[in-house]
Order: C-alpha cells, then sequence, then structure tokens
C-alpha cells in the first residue's frame, strides 16, 4: 500500500480514511451508501478494485456495489453466490484479523463455485510478498460487536497499488474501515426499510422498548404522520409527540399539537369511530381538523404499547392522508345513490331511507300513542329513533336538494339507522297517525307523498327533452325549498317524485301537499318560453309492519285517486 517506514504517508492515508468514512454517513440511501463503501476503498485503502457483497434475507450475498472498473461492475453487479461458498472462503486461507487472505497457490480450489469474480491476468509473483492477480482479499462486515455479531456482508478487494500484499498497516486500516462500513451500511439499511420496521415494530411492542433508537428514527423520519398518545388517567387520548408529517397534514406545530388529543381534532360524526379504534386498537378512517377549519379524511391504524406489570400505557398512531381516495369513494358514492339529471336521491336511496324506519313487526296495542305521537313530533327526536336528521352530505351542501340519511348521515348507508330495513336498538317503532281522510287525531307520523307532474308529457313532446329535463329540474328544486331541512326529497324516475316528512299529522301532510302543489305550477322559463305542469299528490303514511314497497305503492294508489278526481283544467292550473 505505501512503504511503512515513512510516517508522513501513513498520516496522509490515515487523512484519506477519515474523510471516506465522513462520506459513509453522508450517503442519502442504501444504494448510496455501499456504492460510497465500495469507492472509499479505492480512494482512502490503496486498492484498484472493490465489491461489497451484502446478505440477502434467504442469506446469500448479492454484489450490491462495484467500485474502480467499469468493466467488473458490468460482469459481476447484481450477481449472486452462494452462502455456502461464501462460508467456505471465510474459513480458509490466512487470517488477518477479521481479515481472510487467500493466495494463489491456496485459491485454485475456488475457481469453480458460484461466487463472482473479476480477475485480471499478470505474471507470477516476482518476490515473496507480491500481489498476484489470483489472491483473494476479503473482509467481512459484521453487525455491532465485530467478528462476534451477525455477518451482513463482505468488502473484497483487489490490484493494491502498491503491488504488494498490504502490511499490518494496510490490514489493520482496512479492517478498521470494514467495522465503519458495516455500521454505515446497518443505518442505511434502517432508514431504507423504515416502514417494514414500523409494521414489525407495533406486532413486537416490547421489541419497540428495546429498540428505542431505532424507533426514534423511524418515527421521526417516517413518510407519513405518526403519533403517541397517552392512554388511561385524566390525559386519556393527549398527544405527547407528533412527527414533522402529521405536522404538515394539519397545518399546526409539534408545539399546539401536544395540547390536543384526537377526540378535539376528530370529525364530531366520527367520535364513535375514534373511540372504538381507541379501546380495541386496529384500522379506521376518519376526518381530522386542520388549522383553517377543514377537514381530512385519514386512515388511522392504531397499537396498544402496554406495559407488562401496569396493562395498556399509550397508543402508538400512524395517520395516512386518504383525502383523494375517499373524496372519489364519496363521489361515487353519491353517483351511486343520487338521480344524475336532478341531484335528488334515487329510487334506491329513497328505499334504503324508508325501509331503515321500518321493522318487519307492527306494533302491538299497548304501543300506539307511544313513540312520535307522545312528543317525538320533532327531527331531533325522529333522529334519536333511527330518523332522518340530516347528516354529513358533502357534495349537495346544507340544504340544496337533499334531506338527511346522505353518505355518512345517520339516515343513511353506514349510518346508524341504516340495516336493510332493520333499525338499531332501541327502536321506536313508526306508527301512521289513525283516521281517514282530514280527520286528525293529533299523532304524528312519517308520511309519504307521492307526486306525478301533470302536463309533463306534452311539454316533452312539443319542445323536446331538452325544455323536459329543465322542466324536471327546476321542479325539484322548488320541492326541495318547499320541505324542512330534515325531510327527503326523491325522484323515483320520469315525473314522479316522493317526499318523506316526518312528525306530520294528517292535516299537516295535506297542508304541505297543498303547499307543494302551489309551489310547482307557477310558470317555469325555457329557452325563453314560460311552460306549466301541475301536480298531483298521494298521501300515505309509513307504519312498521310494512315493507317500502308496500308503502310506496299505498301512497301511488292514493295519487292516482286524487288525480282522477280532479278535472284536466284543475290538474293543469293545480
Amino acid at each position: 500500500m505505501e512503504t511503512e517506514s515513512e510516517p508522513y504517508i501513513r498520516l496522509a492515508t490515515l487523512r484519506l480514511l477519515h474523510q471516506v468514512v465522513a462520506d459513509l454517513n453522508t450517503a442519502r440511501s442504501l444504494a448510496d451508501t455501499v456504492q460510497t463503501v465500495a469507492d472509499g476503498v479505492i480512494a482512502g485503502l490503496g486498492f484498484e478494485l472493490s465489491a461489497v457483497n451484502l446478505v440477502r434475507p434467504d442469506g446469500d450475498l448479492v454484489v450490491a456495489a462495484v467500485g474502480g472498473s467499469a468493466g467488473a461492475e458490468a460482469l459481476m453487479a447484481g450477481r449472486v453466490g452462494s452462502r455456502v461458498a461464501w462460508d467456505r472462503r471465510l474459513s480458509m486461507g490466512d487470517r488477518w484479523g477479521d481479515l481472510r487472505f487467500i493466495p494463489y497457490s491456496e485459491g485454485w480450489v475456488l475457481d469453480d463455485d458460484d461466487v463472482p469474480e473479476w480477475h485480471t491476468p499478470g505474471p507470477a509473483p516476482r518476490f515473496p510478498d507480491e500481489w498476484h492477480p489470483m489472491d483473494r482479499l476479503f473482509a467481512p462486515m459484521y453487525t455491532a460487536g465485530g467478528s462476534g455479531g451477525e455477518l451482513i456482508g463482505v468488502i473484497s478487494v483487489d490490484k493494491p497499488r502498491s503491488g504488494r500484499r498490504p502490511g499490518a498497516w494496510g490490514r489493520e486500516a482496512l479492517q478498521m474501515y470494514a467495522f465503519h462500513a458495516a455500521t454505515a451500511i446497518g443505518n442505511a439499511r434502517l432508514r431504507a426499510n423504515m416502514q417494514r420496521a414500523l409494521l414489525r415494530l407495533e406486532r413486537e411492542q416490547q421489541a419497540l422498548r428495546a429498540s428505542e433508537e431505532s424507533f426514534r428514527q423511524a418515527f421521526e423520519y417516517a413518510p407519513s404522520g405518526m403519533a403517541i398518545a397517552e392512554m388511561g388517567g385524566d390525559q386519556q387520548g393527549r398527544l405527547l409527540r407528533a412527527n414533522d408529517a402529521l405536522c404538515r397534514l394539519l397545518g399546526r406545530p409539534a408545539s399546539a399539537l401536544r395540547r390536543y388529543s384526537f377526540s378535539d381534532l376528530v370529525h364530531r360524526e366520527d367520535i364513535g369511530t375514534l373511540v372504538r379504534t381507541s379501546a380495541e386498537g386496529g384500522r379506521s378512517e376518519l376526518r381530522l381538523a386542520r388549522r383553517d377549519g377543514s377537514y381530512v379524511w385519514v386512515s388511522l391504524r392504531n397499537s396498544v404499547v402496554a406495559d407488562a406489570a401496569d396493562g395498556p400505557r399509550f397508543l402508538l398512531t400512524h395517520v395516512e392522508d386518504i383525502e383523494e381516495r375517499k373524496t372519489h369513494e364519496l363521489q361515487l358514492a353519491h353517483r351511486a345513490s343520487h338521480d344524475s339529471l336532478t341531484g335528488l336521491p334515487n329510487s334506491a336511496e329513497l328505499r334504503a331511507r324508508l325501509g331503515s324506519r321500518l321493522c318487519g313487526s307492527p306494533p302491538g296495542p299497548g304501543e300506539y300513542g307511544s313513540g312520535y305521537g307522545s312528543g317525538h313530533g320533532s327531527a331531533g327526536d325522529a333522529a334519536e329513533a333511527g330518523g332522518f336528521s340530516r347528516g354529513y352530505d358533502e357534495f349537495d351542501g346544507p340544504g340544496l336538494f337533499d334531506g338527511p340519511g346522505g353518505p355518512g348521515g345517520p339516515g343513511g348507508p353506514g349510518g346508524p339507522g341504516f340495516g336493510g330495513g332493520i333499525p338499531y336498538e332501541p327502536h321506536v317503532h313508526t306508527i301512521a297517525p289513525r283516521g281517514d281522510g282530514d280527520i286528525d287525531d293529533g299523532h304524528k307520523g312519517l308520511a309519504v307523498l307521492f307526486c306525478d307532474l301533470d302536463g309533463f308529457k306534452s311539454i316533452n313532446d312539443r319542445f323536446g327533452h331538452h325544455a323536459g329535463d329543465a322542466v324536471l329540474i327546476e321542479v325539484a328544486r322548488r320541492l326541495a325549498a318547499g320541505v324542512r331541512e330534515g325531510d327527503t326529497v326523491a325522484r323515483l324516475g320520469g315525473d314522479e317524485f316522493v317526499v318523506l316528512a316526518d312528525g306530520l299529522g294528517r292535516a299537516d301532510a295535506k297542508d304541505l301537499a297543498g303547499r307543494l302543489r302551489n309551489a310547482i305550477t307557477p310558470p317555469i322559463r325555457v329557452d325563453g318560453r314560460a311552460v306549466r305542469v301541475g301536480a298531483s299528490f298521494g298521501i300515505g303514511w309509513a307504519s312498521c309492519g310494512m315493507t317500502a314497497e308496500e308503502v310506496l305503492r299505498s301512497a301511488d294508489q292514493r295519487m292516482y285517486i286524487e288525480k282522477r278526481s280532479r278535472s284536466k283544467e284543475r290538474r293543469r292550473a293545480g
């Protein structure tokens, strides 16, 4: 390597070695680190060729980097040598501390094994310590603890610039460099495998405490949000620590996040989801508040980190931004449950909302007069019984066309009242008011108003479907504007609409039908002309023991009775 009687050369070599070791700690990735190791042998240790062989999960060694020769790199990079062949090499030859030197006179037995090699032709040695092209020198790299640790790879070197086998100084320098290279590769692997380490640490909570430094790096540099929350005591759920990714996601500094718990940040409709996830661990999807007041959909995954003596101590929470995916899902759900022309809930959504209020058992004699007939007439009370209070609907906005029970709402898919016609417990029976016609006994129920437009077909025939569509859109708007916030207006198809209005008596329902009819009859301007349609309403009543189809059929039949009882002129005039 250098003339060992010249101390100033040793000092220069030491400076080079110091620089290449420093370079190991600045590499950005595992690939960069391994290549820096290979290049450092060339730059700092006086060899012309080097290769870094890393142990794979299956135990074999792969050539991860080659330094000093483009030809050698093209031949060897990515090739694999079996662990058996490598163990044979490391068990034979001369032991120079942790190094293994196999002279050309012994190495011929290795010529047929599967370890990738690069040899340049050259003459036989002229003196005892001259380097021969078939000489082999290996520097094993171990985990902390030197040769007593686990093998993570081998640095193989060739062609000393001095032309001689390394002396004591060169051997010690190569051995020391291999030690630092092993440390740098271990750290780079830790960063590259951060996500796998997180999953492993979640499954092995005891290993989490034993590997505190590894966890700290994984936590701080994770690309998605991470938080540690207190579990138990007066500060249940308080955030103890949040990483930079979570701070950026929520637009809040870490110091501010420590004043909150997730329950302070979660959307009010997602509190139940958060409580279940915190108590049981596992994964959930919910909304968290940003600093600007907006909400972002996240996937929340909790691991309960337990103390063997005292039980659960804190939650390790992984927060992943799923806003784009969730928005797409809600859009798809909205399209599936809403009419594409008017934006109203469609026939399937109407039946789901209606069915969620009805159980299969009719109320007994003793149950009539409880429930909505005795103070449960408000929209708020109806919601408590599995009713239709307005829920979160990102796409309609408050008070547009949609009533309650939209995606995420209490009466909609996924809400507490939705279950294919099986309401949640405790269930208060839906009961129709007693009496017929205009007789009002004072009880309140769920009214179903079936609306069919009069004169709509002539508009389609005279002015075309474009005009007909414009009329349907305007009628939908007028119907939605004429009902309460807690009511549902749906389009069954064609010119048929249905209104669900809870907490009404018979007189209330008749009055609502009249107001809606009067809202529809004023002229509608389409392409510069005024057109008019009338409306016929049939009023049905929902009651437990009925199916949604039976309720709608009853209202439909009453609508046709009402339509036939009115003259054509009166129907057009409303």
